[in-house]
């Protein structure tokens, strides 16, 4: 019955390499990247929570508990906290990104184990091999079928995501490898997320890393306790791939080869802009179009080249992207994206409101934005972009973007991801003082006993 096996599952090989990291063998590049990572994710929480969807999280909830939900004064569960985080960071879509699945990290992964390290008190250490095993996990599980999930109506960063914040998480509170390989397995029937919201911009997205946060948490107690679950979950039959990528098949070497090596996670993408990881490349095309000397009014037409994997996302139908439903609609509008970038000079957290999503002369310019798919676009490999504006006069400008600024290709700095989050420390009512402090204390929460209180309202 059991005959068509594996001898050893794709779980068992993650667990055992998760277990063996040895963290004093972590380089340098990844302390730093997850110290970068950790500062985004700090600061998109400040800057989102006084919005209305993390407030409905919070008041969905219980509070009470050990546990920071960052900019907060209450506490609450590990499993509330880590849902409550990744929501907000989550919630701007400022968040990181790799290129190649596409997948969201960190939003996911430092969530789950922070609100682990304050419910269990593990050590700044053990946070540091949870993140990193994570972080990096997540990233290599979604170049597994690139393109497949997304394609099959699910969000990559819920579906993978759980399963990445489970495996961070079992290595956070140093689960055994047969604990470990349970929790994956049980994670696995808790992953979800489909990609309806793009219909009308509704908020489901935001709560995607969330709820993967807490499933690696719940999943991870569950198989500390000895609950059952199925070591074939990624490449089974029924298993997570063939569940939510329509198919078993895939590039599985990709999760386990040169693992502790080959950072993966080093060339993750720190956005630059407050909008979907797809739309950045086409930002930068409109803000130096801007530079060009004519105005809005002289544009008679749009055409933008763009990959076949970009269309449902970002394109059709033309007409709603258009015209997108309200300011969290128009992070996945390509034409509004062009629009906004073009005539209000930047695409920062200001520039998606319900005052610019109903300006007429931004609606203007986006409807007369269109595409044509380029069959040789290389994504996900890259993301690149390309705006073409045809004057009324009858001159054409046009602009390319390679790839994503932010990523492995032009990498922010230190002081350019510092920057970011003082600004959106800025943007959500922290003090200059208080995000400063919080930079000087950053190397601390991966070497002594993690608190997160000064974190807290």
């Amino acid at each position: 019955m059991t005959d068509h096996l594996p001898v050893v599952a794709i779980a068992e090989l993650l667990a055992k390499q998760s277990i063996d990291l040895d963290i004093s063998k972590i380089p340098k590049l990844m302390i730093d990247r997850a110290e970068e990572l950790l500062i985004d994710v700090v600061g998109l929480c400040v800057a989102s929570r006084n919005t209305d969807y993390v407030n409905a999280v919070i008041a969905g909830v219980d509070t009470g508990g050990p546990c920071t939900a960052i900019g907060h004064h209450q506490t609450f569960s590990a499993e509330a906290a880590a849902l409550i985080n990744g929501t907000a960071t989550h919630g701007e879509d400022f968040d990181d990104t790799f290129e190649g699945g596409p997948v969201h990290s960190s939003t996911v992964i430092a969530p789950a184990v922070l609100a682990v390290a304050e419910r269990f008190g593990c050590s700044g250490h053990d946070v540091m091999a949870g993140f990193v095993v994570g972080v990096e996990s997540l990233c290599r599980m979604s170049m597994v079928v690139p393109k497949a999930i997304h394609k099959s109506g699910f969000h990559p960063t819920a579906i993978l995501g759980a399963m990445g914040a489970t495996l961070a998480v079992s290595r956070t509170m140093r689960l055994s490898n047969r604990q470990t390989v349970d929790a994956l397995g049980i994670a696995g029937s808790m992953a979800s997320g489909i990609i309806e919201y793009l219909a009308e911009g509704a908020w489901t997205k935001r709560l995607h890393a969330g709820w993967a946060a807490q499933v690696g948490i719940q999943a991870a107690r569950l198989g500390q306790q000895g609950f059952l679950g199925p070591r074939t979950v990624f490449e089974g039959t029924h298993g997570l791939y063939n569940g939510f990528a329509r198919q078993s098949a895939g590039n599985y070497a990709v999760l386990t080869e040169g693992f502790g090596e080959d950072w993966y996670a080093s060339r993750i993408t720190f956005k630059p802009y407050a909008t979907g990881t797809m739309n950045q490349p086409y930002v930068d095309c409109a803000l130096r179009l801007a530079q060009k000397g004519f105005k809005a009014e002289e544009v008679a037409s749009v055409l933008c080249e763009t990959a076949e994997g970009y269309v449902h996302r970002l394109w059709d139908p033309l007409h709603a992207k258009q015209r997108p439903a309200n300011a969290y609609a128009a992070k996945f509008s390509a034409p509004f994206n062009i629009a906004v970038a073009f005539i209000t000079g930047g695409a920062g957290l200001s520039a998606f409101t319900d005052q610019t999503v109903s300006d007429p002369r931004i609606l203007e310019l986006a409807s007369k934005i269109s595409y044509v798919v380029d069959p040789n676009n290389p994504y996900p490999r890259a993301y690149t972009g390309h705006v073409s504006m045809t004057l009324k006069d009858g001159r054409v400008f046009e602009e390319r973007q390679p790839h994503i600024r932010g990523g492995a290709q032009e990498p922010l700095s230190r002081a350019e991801i510092e920057n970011k989050f003082r600004l959106n420390c800025l943007f959500g009512g922290w003090s200059e003082l208080k995000a400063s402090e919080f930079l000087s204390a950053v190397p601390q929460l991966f070497s002594g006993a993690v608190n997160l209180t000064s974190l807290r309202a």
